[in-house]
């Protein structure tokens, strides 16, 4: 059927019968996971307009404002330092896919044994599947992975990539690496937007950036009242979303839904009853539209009240110290808020262990749902640690491994289920 897109989609390349058929599959899983809630906030219809519009009016601006000059860079990870990109006044887009549409084509240059979240960006590329890839003036990499590390090789015959190299350990030489690898970062983007990044640019930035973490970080303390006031699948999606729309519109609406939210708290309404057992996920990103495990979690008897991964606390948890005025100082504290983050690349990662109790306790979650995507070694291993810290804690988790095909929907919700009836009963 035509859209007033197609002829967008078509000067962008995409494959239009593979893309309609995307956004078909697209929709009605939408509608079957997120429309059939009941009682949900009115607010969460600004984020429903902006699903419904994910390929449609999002890519219309961006096209727009590069008709203005302005360049798109696309990233996959949230150790991209996003306030460069806006001081280059350059626009930042998420481009992580949580589909395996682009499966078939992905294989054919990448082991069958790669996991599905490198298969699916990929695969989205070489399937010509994602306006918001093809927008982009640069598509910025990084080491977090031997996966990706080597996967960004191949992308890089299929559309203009730049590689951010991420320590793997916290020392002083690791972080004079990384300062080093912001540095150059920032050399990169002013030679691909032709715009120096000032001081007064870069402290605006930091400003923008900070409020939009600053608004989810209100998300995540609303959440930890019980009743829990918001579904574990709204809120997932209001992070994934952060990654793409428009930072200052964003914001502003997220603010709207916490003033919705807390009249929510103070009338005692929740989307579940108090006694329903409140789960924290934790591991590896959800990107859109995977929404399978968070489905499977609250149509078992639970409520999710929080995710540790870089789709949720992980990305939001660490502002940046907005106190410098200087570049040289900025540039400093933007460097030591990255380093702050706690991905399982790095080793040792004492840190994350002690952010996972913690965040479980604060929201008060009756048990924690570790999450693997298949051949994610880092977060895969790392679930030992996670289990062991956890115990000591008395917290109770169930490790899952999955990837993005409905093959084994049946088997993780019998999983599930049993972990939430071991909860009610303890």
């Amino acid at each position: 059927m035509p859209t007033p897109y197609d002829k967008m989609w078509n000067e962008l390349n995409l494959d239009l019968a593979a893309h309609e058929g995307l956004l078909q599959v697209l929709g009605k899983f939408y509608g079957d996971i997120y429309l059939t809630q009941e009682g949900r906030l009115k607010g969460m219809e600004y984020l429903d307009f902006v699903l419904s519009e994910v390929h449609g009016l999002r890519i219309k601006e961006l096209q727009e404002a590069k008709a203005q000059g302005k360049k798109v860079i696309g990233t996959f990870c949230v150790f991209v330092p996003e306030e460069l990109s806006l001081a280059a006044d350059a626009i930042q887009v998420g481009l992580c896919a949580g589909a395996e549409i682009g499966k078939e084509a992905a294989e054919k240059v990448l082991p069958r044994n790669t996991c599905a979240l490198i298969k699916s960006f990929v695969g989205f590329k070489i399937a010509r599947l994602c306006p918001y890839i093809e927008s982009c003036d640069l598509v910025v990499g990084e080491t977090t992975c031997d996966g990706k590390k080597k996967a960004y090789e191949i992308f890089a015959d299929y559309a203009p990539v730049y590689v951010m190299e991420i320590p793997q350990m916290k020392q002083a030489c690791d972080r004079d690496l990384w300062k080093a690898e912001i540095m150059r970062f920032k050399a990169e983007l002013e030679r691909v937007t032709g715009n120096t990044i000032t001081a007064a640019r870069l402290k605006e930035a930091i400003k923008l950036v900070n409020a939009r973490r600053a608004v989810l970080q209100r998300l995540n303390r609303l959440r930890a009242v019980a009743p829990a006031p918001i579904s574990g699948r709204d809120a997932l999606l209001i992070n994934q979303i952060s990654f793409y729309d428009d930072p200052v519109r964003f914001t502003q609406k997220i603010g709207e839904l916490c003033d919705e939210l807390e009249q929510k708290i103070k009338a005692g309404q929740g989307v579940a009853p108090a006694a329903t057992p409140r789960l924290m996920l934790s591991g590896c990103p959800m990107a859109v539209p995977n929404w399978k495990l968070p489905f499977v979690v609250e149509s078992s008897g639970a409520v999710i009240v929080g995710e540790e991964s870089c789709i949720g606390a992980r990305n939001t948890r660490d502002l940046v110290d907005e106190s410098g005025d200087t570049l040289e100082a900025m540039l400093e504290a933007i460097a030591l808020r990255y380093m702050r983050i706690d991905c399982a690349c790095f080793t040792p990662n004492t840190e994350r262990l002690e952010h996972i109790v913690d965040m479980a306790r604060d929201l008060k979650a009756d048990g924690v749902i570790h999450y693997g995507l298949s051949f994610c070694q880092p977060y895969a291993i790392e679930a030992f640690k996670v289990e062991k810290a956890l115990t000591a804690a008395g917290i109770p988790m169930l490790s899952i491994e999955t990837d993005y095909s409905m093959e084994d929907v049946e088997q993780l919700k019998t999983r599930v289920e049993a972990f939430v009836e071991m909860l009610h009963l303890g």
